[in-house]
């Protein structure tokens, strides 16, 4: 039976998130990508992921997709075999980003989707990639795609997520964190912070990349997961 490997995307973030990655290793692979707009709680996201995921499957998640998959570890830990945590934080939400949060929902509510990712892209990508429109463009339709209805229940289920350290010893399967050295939303320290308190857990840093590792060094971001499958 083919290994399968399930990606979770991130907030406002479709499967285009992680479409390098899925390219390179789908061969010889199961790849889903779990469903995070239909559910108001990390919680629901979770338990809707486990209900489409087989038995046992391999799980990488950046941002709001790593709140996904620590509750996954939390909710089923027999069923992980392996897991990445990519550029996202064991840490509840702090007061002042669920402050900004609401101002993102008002937003939202207002129509004005596209403002939110000009608001956040100086925090979402390196300082080398600032100018790159390409880039932006694939933000901005992830987001369109995403919808306010859907925008706003992940934001919601983001500022009610449980704070998830207390867990993070007892996690005994290979663990990837992964973060981008510009990573203004949850940065090094933090990715660093999860890899001591993990004992099978190996963190790379990865260079040119800010919080859209992902798509801003695909090559490196899917070396290290290439890396991390292997790893028995």
């Amino acid at each position: 039976m083919a290994e399968t490997l399930v990606f979770v995307p991130g907030l406002a973030c479709t499967s285009r998130l992680f479409k390098p990655q899925i390219a390179a290793l789908s061969d010889g692979r199961t790849i889903l990508v779990a469903e995070n707009r239909r559910d108001d709680s990390i919680r629901g996201i979770a338990a809707r992921l486990l209900s489409e995921a087989p038995e046992r499957f391999s799980l990488a998640g950046l941002s709001m997709g790593g709140y996904v998959a620590l509750e996954v570890v939390r909710q089923a830990p027999e069923r992980v075999e392996r897991l990445a945590l990519l550029d996202t934080s064991a840490r509840p939400d702090s007061v002042e980003a669920s402050q900004d949060r609401e101002r993102l929902i008002a937003l939202a509510e207002a129509g004005r989707s596209e403002d939110i990712v000009s608001r956040l892209w100086p925090r979402l990508v390196h300082s080398e990639n600032q100018s790159n429109g390409a880039l932006k463009g694939i933000m901005t339709e992830m987001m369109r795609e995403t919808g306010v209805e859907a925008y706003i229940r992940q934001q919601r289920a983001i500022m009610a997520r449980t704070d998830s350290r207390p867990m993070l010893p007892g996690i005994e399967i290979p663990t990837l964190v992964l973060v981008g050295e510009a990573d203004a939303i949850t940065p090094p320290e933090i990715a660093r912070e999860m890899a001591e308190m993990i004992e099978w857990a190996s963190l790379v840093v990865v260079p040119g990349a800010g919080h859209m590792s992902s798509l801003e060094q695909p090559e490196r971001v899917t070396q290290a997961l290439r890396l991390w499958l292997q790893r028995r």
